[in-house]
C-alpha cells in the first residue's frame, strides 16, 4: 500500500545495494540501454509512439524482473492504448492482457473516498464531523495539542492515525476489517490531527467502517452498487482474498510464483480491477462526475476531490493532498508545466499499480503489475506514457530539469558543522559527519558523501566498494538542506519543484537500566497465521540512541528506526519529527516481559 518520493529513496537504496557483486558486474561490463524516446512527435497519432512505449515496458519488465504487466492510456472518453505484456499466469502459458486483473492495493482508497463523497452529496455524511458521529464506539486516547477526527482529515492523511495495525493485516483467515476499531480504540495518536501528512491504511479502514455503518450495508456490497457497476466497472471487486476469477493474474517474486495472502483492510487496499475498468473511473473523473448518462459524483465535488486540501499546513512545505487524491509528484512522478497532477499508486506483498491523471487535458494512465519488484518500472512506464501523451496531445515537451552543478569550493568549516549529528527520518536513523573537507551520511546501511551544489544545497554521490562511482538515477538530481520549519531543526530534501520534508535533528538521550536490559534479537509470539512482515528484530544501542532493527518487505532491507523512550514501561518509535511517531508498551505475559508494537507481542531471543 501505499509515502512516495521518500519510498522512492528506500526503493532505490535496496535496489542498487542489496545486490553489490550484480551491480559491479554491471559497471564493468555494461548493460543493456534503454530505448530511445522518438525524437519527433507527431501530433494527435498515437500510433507512433506506441513501439517506443511498448519497448520501455519491455526494457523496465526485464530489468526489474517483472513476470506481467498491463497498461492503459486514457483521453477524455476514449482508451488510446490498452495492450499487456508478459504473463498472467506463466505456469499456464497465459499472456497478461487488458483485461487482467490485479489486485491494485491502495488505489483503492479513491473509491472509498468516493463513495464517502457520494454519502456526503446525500447529507447522510458530514466529512467535517467528528469520526465518532459515524462509529460511535471509536476513540483514541487524546492529549491537549490532538484535534477532532474527521472522514476529511481522513481522506487527506492528516488524522494523525497509525499508519497500520500490523496484527492480522495479512492473514488467509483474516477477522472483519471493522475489528480494527476495536483494536486501536483507547491508543494514542502518532501525530496531532492536522499537524503533517502521515500516511495511514488504518485511517481508510476506519472510513470503510462508517460507510457500512452508514449505509446499513457490507462495505463491498456498497462499494459495488453504487460505485463500480454504476462506472460499468463489471469485472471489478472488492475482497478480502484473490478472486477465483479466471481473469485474475498470479503474483510473482522474482519471476517465482508466490501466493498473495488475504488482506483484512479492504477499504484501504482491497480492490482486485483491471486497467479497462479503471479507465472509466478516470473518464468519470475527466466528466466532471458523469459515466455516460449516469452522475456518479457532481461537478462541484469532482472539484473539491482534486483541490488542495493541506496548503496551509507548514511542516507538508510544498507537497499537496486532495481527498483521496495525491497532488503533488513524487520522485519519478513528475511532470511539469501541465497543471494538476492528480495520482495514487498501490503496493501489495506481490502487486504494484499507478494511477496518475492530468485533469485539466483529460489524460490519464494506468500501470498495474503482478510482481513484488516492479514499483520502480510501472512508475517510470506510467510517468513517461503521461508525459509522451501529453506533447502528443497539447505539444507540451517534458520539462528540462538541467543537473544543478557540484560548487567549486567545499562547504566552511561552519556549515558543513551545522549539518553534522542524528536525525530521525522516514528512512530510519541518518548520522550525518564530517570527513575532511566534505560531509557523509550514514543512511539504510551505506555511507554517502554530501557535496554543495551551485544552488546552496546539498548533492548526493555513492561509490560502490569505495572505489566505483554508480549513479543512483533521480537521487543524483535530489538537493538537500536544513531549514527551519515552524521553530523546528528540520532536513528537507527538493526535486524539480517539489520539496519535501525527509526528518528532524535528535540529541542522544540516556537510557535506564530497565531499557538497557531489553537490548538483544525478538521474536513475535502472537503471529497467528499473519505474513511475517517484520523481520530480524533487534533493540540496539548505538551512539546514545536507543534504535528499533528490522528487515521489511523484500531481503536485504535492513531499517533502524529511533525509539524515543517516554518512561521504563512506553517509548515512541520516531517517524520523521523527534517527538512524534508509533507508540511501544512494556507489557506482563504470564509473568514474561514483552514489547506490544502495533498488535505483535515481541519476546526477547533466550541466548543459546
Amino acid at each position: 500500500m501505499s509515502n512516495k518520493l521518500l519510498v522512492l529513496l528506500r526503493k532505490r537504496a535496496a535496489t542498487f545495494f542489496s545486490f553489490a557483486s550484480t551491480v559491479l558486474v554491471l559497471i564493468l561490463t555494461g548493460c543493456a540501454s534503454a530505448p530511445m524516446r522518438p525524437a519527433i512527435i507527431v501530433p494527435n497519432d498515437y500510433e507512433a509512439s506506441k513501439q517506443y512505449l511498448a519497448a520501455l515496458i519491455q526494457y523496465q519488465m526485464k530489468k526489474n524482473d517483472v513476470t506481467g504487466l498491463s497498461i492503459a492510456l486514457v483521453d477524455d472518453q476514449r482508451i488510446v492504448w490498452k495492450q499487456g505484456f508478459g504473463y498472467a499466469d506463466k505456469a499456464q502459458n497465459i499472456p497478461a492482457t487488458p483485461e487482467t486483473l490485479y489486485r491494485v492495493a491502495s488505489i483503492s482508497k479513491l473509491f472509498t473516498a468516493t463513495a464517502a463523497m457520494q454519502l456526503a452529496e446525500q447529507g447522510r455524511m458530514d466529512i467535517d464531523k467528528p469520526l465518532q458521529t459515524y462509529i460511535p464506539e471509536f476513540s483514541m486516547k487524546a492529549s491537549a495539542t490532538d484535534g477532532i477526527i474527521t472522514p476529511r482529515n481522513i481522506m487527506t492523511h492528516h488524522s494523525g492515525l497509525p499508519r497500520d495495525y500490523l496484527k492480522g493485516m495479512f492473514n488467509n483467515h483474516p477477522q472483519p476489517f471493522t475489528d480494527i476499531t476495536t483494536a486501536i480504540t483507547g491508543t494514542p495518536l502518532t501525530y496531532p490531527t492536522g499537524l503533517i501528512f502521515s500516511y495511514s491504511n488504518v485511517g481508510i479502514t476506519l472510513l470503510g467502517h462508517a460507510i457500512q455503518n452508514v449505509t446499513g450495508k457490507p462495505f463491498e456490497q456498497h462499494l459495488q452498487e453504487s460505485v463500480l457497476q454504476p462506472l460499468g466497472m463489471k469485472n471489478s471487486s472488492f475482497t478480502t482474498a484473490l478472486p477465483t476469477s479466471s481473469l485474475m493474474s498470479k503474483g510473482y517474486r522474482q519471476g517465482v510464483q508466490m501466493e498473495e495472502p488475504a488482506l483484512s483492510d479492504t477499504p484501504a487496499g482491497g480492490l482486485n480491477t483491471n486497467v479497462l475498468d479503471l479507465s472509466r473511473f478516470l473518464s468519470m473523473t475527466f466528466a466532471k462526475g458523469m459515466a455516460g448518462e449516469r452522475q456518479i459524483l457532481k461537478a462541484d465535488t469532482v472539484g473539491e476531490m482534486l483541490r488542495p486540501q493541506n496548503a496551509d499546513v507548514p511542516l507538508d512545505l510544498n507537497f499537496h493532498m486532495g481527498l483521496g487524491w495525491i497532488l503533488s509528484g513524487l520522485g519519478s512522478i513528475t511532470i511539469e508545466n501541465a497543471g494538476t497532477v492528480a495520482h495514487h499508486g498501490g503496493a501489495s506483498i506481490l502487486f504494484h499499480s499507478q494511477t496518475i491523471t492530468l485533469p485539466e487535458h483529460k489524460l490519464g494512465v494506468i500501470v498495474l503489475s503482478n510482481s513484488a519488484t516492479s514499483s520502480e518500472a510501472v512508475n517510470i512506464v506510467a510517468t513517461e506514457a503521461l508525459q509522451l501523451a501529453l506533447e502528443i496531445k497539447t505539444g507540451i515537451k517534458p520539462a528540462e530539469r538541467p543537473k544543478v552543478p557540484f560548487a567549486a569550493r567545499p562547504l566552511s568549516a561552519e556549515t558543513a558543522q551545522s549539518y553534522v549529528g542524528d536525525y530521525t527520518t522516514f528512512l530510519g536513523h541518518v548520522k550525518i559527519f564530517r570527513k575532511g573537507d566534505s560531509l557523509r551520511a550514514d543512511a539504510a546501511g551505506k555511507t554517502f558523501t554530501l557535496l554543495p551544489r551551485t544552488d546552496g544545497q546539498l548533492g548526493m554521490k555513492y561509490a560502490l566498494l569505495g572505489i566505483f562511482p554508480v549513479s543512483l538515477g533521480e537521487l543524483d538530481n535530489i538537493g538537500i538542506a536544513r531549514q527551519q520549519v515552524a521553530g523546528r531543526d528540520m532536513v528537507t530534501a527538493r526535486l524539480g519543484n517539489q520539496q519535501l520534508l525527509i526528518g528532524e535533528k535528535i540529541q542522544p538521550v540516556a537510557l535506564s537500566n530497565k531499557w538497557l536490559q531489553r537490548l538483544g534479537e525478538y521474536e513475535i509470539t502472537n503471529l497467528d497465521g499473519d505474513e511475517l512482515l517484520l523481520k530480524h528484530l533487534k533493540l540496539s544501542y548505538e551512539n546514545e540512541f536507543l534504535l528499533l532493527e528490522f528487515s521489511f518487505g523484500e531481503p536485504g532491507q535492513k531499517i533502524k528506526q529511533v525509539i524515543a523512550p517516554i518512561s521504563d514501561e512506553s517509548a515512541i518509535l520516531l517517524g520523521p519529527l523527534r517527538d512524534y511517531g508509533e507508540h511501544i508498551e512494556i507489557i506482563s505475559r504470564n509473568g514474561e516481559e514483552r514489547v506490544y508494537f502495533s498488535g505483535y507481542e515481541l519476546r526477547k531471543k533466550q541466548k543459546k
